[in-house]
């Protein structure tokens, strides 16, 4: 077990301290509400504060735009965190007990869900008061942090990976909200791969003889290639078909499909020379990732050739599967029990119930999961999390911070995110509720600092306790078959001269002479599609 020493003490009243501050940067981030590959307002906070407090800042690490790599201290143990802080399309809203998207862009602008603000601002105040224990206790060692974009599509952990961002780390400590306060034990997350594959006509006249027809040189009645459009279409539809084929429906994977461009706007009887489908899918081995993008590929191939295009692939991401430690799980909860459980305050309380009373339902007592105020051990959450799983099945769903767990010892910390409980068994509150608790502070920072506190104390035991680390390092070393490089490590998916895919049509907010807006048009009313059928 881990003692409160004099410099957790420190960290946690650190923390407490400055809690205005980063409850503000909280919100901050939250309102930027960028989506992937376009986090340029968030990064540069990030990079800007990085600095200001003695942090050496590479901006676009890996080549990514929005990424970035910060580094402060000398000397071992070298141990990092990270901040994501993108959010997603179609989820904006404000801070309101009821649905209202953010005014002045479109209703389907992005917002945060997860939300990644909320990520960001946790693991850097806990690496910020662990930096100020290190300066005022003298303590050696490094810190990285890490500026993760594009979450949503396991963009760039897998990029930093490959291009050797990781290397020479001795300990991570990887952070999401959640709605349990834990850390997970065995079953970490899946593996995420993404592609986008692109249709294109380049050679529409060649579609049929034109000597057979009598107005030969008139395009307006000439039988027309089906084109771009016709090839995605084929591509969605194969694929639709096929999905039932690519694996049995156990082990819960999934696919999902974007269009993320389409063909040309004309009134001519000409074929759309350029379309692209961008296809995501996660489960929870690798060898079932190969064959899922196997028939991918083979009805991209076939939808091409049945319309006279050319298809060609570009990826997005290819993520591993998760590595666990139960040496830095046990440590991580100890220092969550330090910290203490979250509580719900009554401003919090009074926004749940209002939230439940606008969507017709009686307002609770307590309007909050029970599992939000209380911590689950690592064991009892496994439990949990198993019920629905087959025994064969050691992975679930997606996240890309798999990617540092095959680099150093890595714990994946949770803390609660505002959840509302259901009246009934069957209820599922809609989006929105969860996006604006999101925003709300009193709502939101029970868990921030929870995880805040958890992160600075975890740090300080693997600065000042080289036994702890040590036995972390030996877990990794056994279930790697000899740490990096052995027998049972896996090497990133990624080739280290991966560009990623920052130049694709990635929604995102543009100016124009109307102002800031969402790529979408903002319209004058309504979604902007005129009358509802």
């Amino acid at each position: 077990m881990t003692a409160l020493s004099q410099q957790k003490r420190f960290t946690l009243e650190w923390i407490d301290e400055r809690a205005r501050r980063f409850s503000d940067w909280h919100l901050k981030i939250w309102e930027y509400a960028e989506p992937a590959w376009r986090e340029y307002k968030s990064a540069k906070a990030y990079c800007d504060l990085l600095r200001a407090e003695g942090f050496e800042v590479e901006e676009g690490s890996g080549g990514m735009p929005t990424a970035f790599a910060a580094t402060w201290g000398k000397g071992g143990p070298v141990l990092g965190s990270y901040a994501e802080y993108d959010a997603v399309p179609g989820n904006s809203q404000q801070v309101v007990p009821y649905q209202a998207p953010r005014p002045g862009l479109h209703p389907w602008a992005a917002g945060h869900t997860d939300p990644h603000s909320a990520l960001g601002t946790t693991a850097l105040a806990g690496v910020l008061a662990a930096k100020a224990a290190m300066e005022k206790f003298g303590l050696k060692g490094t810190l990285k942090f890490f500026g993760e974009p594009a979450e949503k599509v396991c963009g760039s952990k897998p990029v930093h990976a490959a291009k050797g961002y990781f290397d020479g780390a001795d300990a991570f400590i990887s952070y999401h909200p959640h709605f349990t306060n834990t850390a997970i034990w065995d079953t970490q997350c899946g593996s995420y791969w993404s592609a986008v594959f692109t249709f294109e006509t380049l050679a529409p006249e060649t579609w049929i003889d034109k000597s057979l027809v009598p107005t030969r040189h008139t395009s307006h009645t000439a039988a027309r290639c089906p084109g771009a459009i016709d090839a995605l279409c084929l591509m969605y539809t194969m694929t639709k078909y096929t999905k039932e084929a690519m694996f049995p429906h156990t082990g819960t994977w999934t696919l999902n499909e974007f269009v993320m461009v389409a063909g040309d706007a004309t009134s001519d009887n000409l074929p759309p020379r350029f379309s692209q489908i961008q296809y995501s899918w996660r489960s929870p081995m690798l060898g079932v990732q190969q064959q899922i993008y196997n028939v991918l590929a083979n009805n991209a191939r076939h939808a091409a050739g049945t319309t006279g295009c050319r298809v060609s692939v570009r990826w997005v991401t290819k993520t591993r599967v998760g590595l666990t430690n139960h040496a830095m799980a046990d440590v991580t909860f100890e220092n969550m029990k330090l910290a203490g459980a979250p509580k719900f305050s009554d401003e919090a309380r009074e926004f749940g119930r209002k939230i439940q009373a606008s969507l017709g339902l009686e307002p609770q007592e307590n309007p909050f999961l029970e599992d939000a105020e209380r911590l689950m051990p690592p064991q009892e959450y496994e439990a949990y999390l198993r019920r629905a799983l087959p025994e064969w099945q050691h992975h679930y769903t997606s996240d890309d911070y798999v990617d540092y767990t095959w680099h150093a010892p890595t714990v994946r910390l949770l803390t609660m995110r505002p959840r509302l409980r259901p009246p009934n068994v069957g209820y599922e509150y809609p989006a929105w509720v969860h996006n604006a608790l999101g925003g709300l502070p009193a709502a939101i920072n029970p868990g921030i600092f929870l995880g805040a506190k958890t992160i600075a104390a975890t740090l300080i035991d693997l600065l000042t306790s080289p036994e702890i680390l040590e036995r972390a390092q030996s877990e990794f070393k056994e279930r790697t078959g000899g740490g990096i490089g052995g027998a049972e490590w896996v090497a990133p998916l990624l080739p280290r001269d991966f560009q990623a895919p920052v130049d694709l049509r990635w929604p995102e907010y543009i100016e124009t002479v109307r102002g800031e807006e969402w790529w979408i048009p903002t319209p004058a009313s309504g979604a902007g599609m005129g009358e509802v059928l």
